[in-house]
């Protein structure tokens, strides 16, 4: 019964939250969020009840509570840290964030495609760069109300920073964040910074990969993938992600192609959502193959139930991260999922 309220709320909130443009909405609850955290975690947790979990995933040095995880992009500057681990999530991953504060790209540039089940976005990394965020996380910190789950940084690369000093530019918010956050993935996989793309190849991975891991001082590193890579270049940044030490790799990320119907075939952007889930499925079984379990894989894109988390999971997946199936779905998705995952998830590695 308990679990129903937080659906029965989405029930009563969606249709008005859907009237607003979609970036509107995502905005009015972000503000409503951060403005007292504490409060609608307490709030969010008197209406769904206690997180369920088929047991905790461990992956390298990080004990997730649950293999449900929170994609970053939600949560671009953290500033509902502390309600995410209420909604059920076993590990949160805020961002994604830049060495500079930036505005992103220009508006209009978040859709929904309401019947698809769909978005597409070309935010351009908006956010308030890495020194705010780790003045955000310290504080979490410092006032003892950071969460029990690992909260990681999604970092990308600033779009003034030309390509060639990228590294510098994703090593100086690794040495803002690493003192207050619990990992990293390195983003190099947004198709809505230009140029960012390129850095998943060869050269260019293994240099920013081969610097970022040791500026990090242990803290695990992940490395996201796109699913528009080509299977040899897919194999090849597997075997990186591995030679360089990653703790672990994060895939998908969003797709310029338009798989599917998607009814809107002429707006720029990553496309992400349940018309993502069959390409992104084969793509996170090409690095599954790839990796041989030599490396964890998180498996994400499209994920909007239970039966899909726990093929990802059947297939080797440590773990998988939820996004845009919150914003169809509603909040109660993660009740649901750990709800009906098998138990216990038996995938963990080191």
């Amino acid at each position: 019964m308990r679990r129903s309220l937080l659906t029965l709320s989405w029930i009563l909130l969606r249709p008005i939250l859907f009237r607003l443009t979609a970036e509107r909405a995502h905005r009015i609850i972000m503000g409503t969020l951060g403005r007292s955290p504490r409060f609608h975690a307490a709030f969010i947790r008197m209406l769904g009840g206690p997180p369920s979990s088929p047991g905790p995933v461990q992956v390298g040095p990080l004990t997730f509570a649950s293999p449900i995880g929170l994609a970053a992009g939600l949560d671009k500057d953290g500033e509902a840290i502390p309600v995410w681990p209420a909604l059920g999530f076993g590990f949160v991953e805020v961002g994604t964030v830049t060495a500079l504060a930036q505005a992103g790209n220009p508006t209009p540039r978040l859709f929904r495609l309401v019947s698809e089940g769909a978005l597409i976005n070309r935010m351009g990394f908006n956010n308030e760069g890495s020194e705010r965020l780790a003045a955000r996380t310290k504080a979490l910190r410092k006032a003892g109300r950071w969460p029990s789950v690992p909260v990681g940084a999604n970092l990308g690369k600033s779009k003034l920073t030309p390509l060639e000093d990228a590294t510098e530019d994703y090593l100086q918010s690794v040495e803002r964040l690493k003192s207050s956050v619990d990992y990293f993935t390195v983003n190099v996989s947004s198709p809505n910074t230009p140029g960012l793309r390129s850095l998943q190849q060869a050269d260019a991975l293994n240099e920013l990969l081969g610097a970022v891991i040791p500026a990090a001082e242990g803290l695990p590193v992940f490395v996201k993938f796109s699913p528009d890579l080509e299977d040899e270049a897919l194999a090849e940044a597997v075997e990186i992600a591995i030679q360089t030490g990653c703790t672990g790799i994060i895939a998908t990320n969003t797709t310029r192609t338009r798989p599917g119907t998607t009814g809107r075939l002429n707006e720029d952007g990553g496309m992400s959502g349940a018309p993502l889930w069959p390409l992104s499925r084969d793509r996170i079984q090409k690095i599954l193959d790839a990796a041989c379990g030599r490396i964890p894989v998180i498996g994400a894109g499209g994920i909007r139930s239970a039966a899909q988390a726990q093929e990802l999971l059947d297939a080797g997946c440590v773990a998988v991260q939820l996004y845009s199936g919150l914003i169809f779905e509603g909040p109660g998705l993660v009740h649901q999922i750990t709800d009906e995952l098998r138990s216990p998830v038996t995938q963990s590695q080191t």
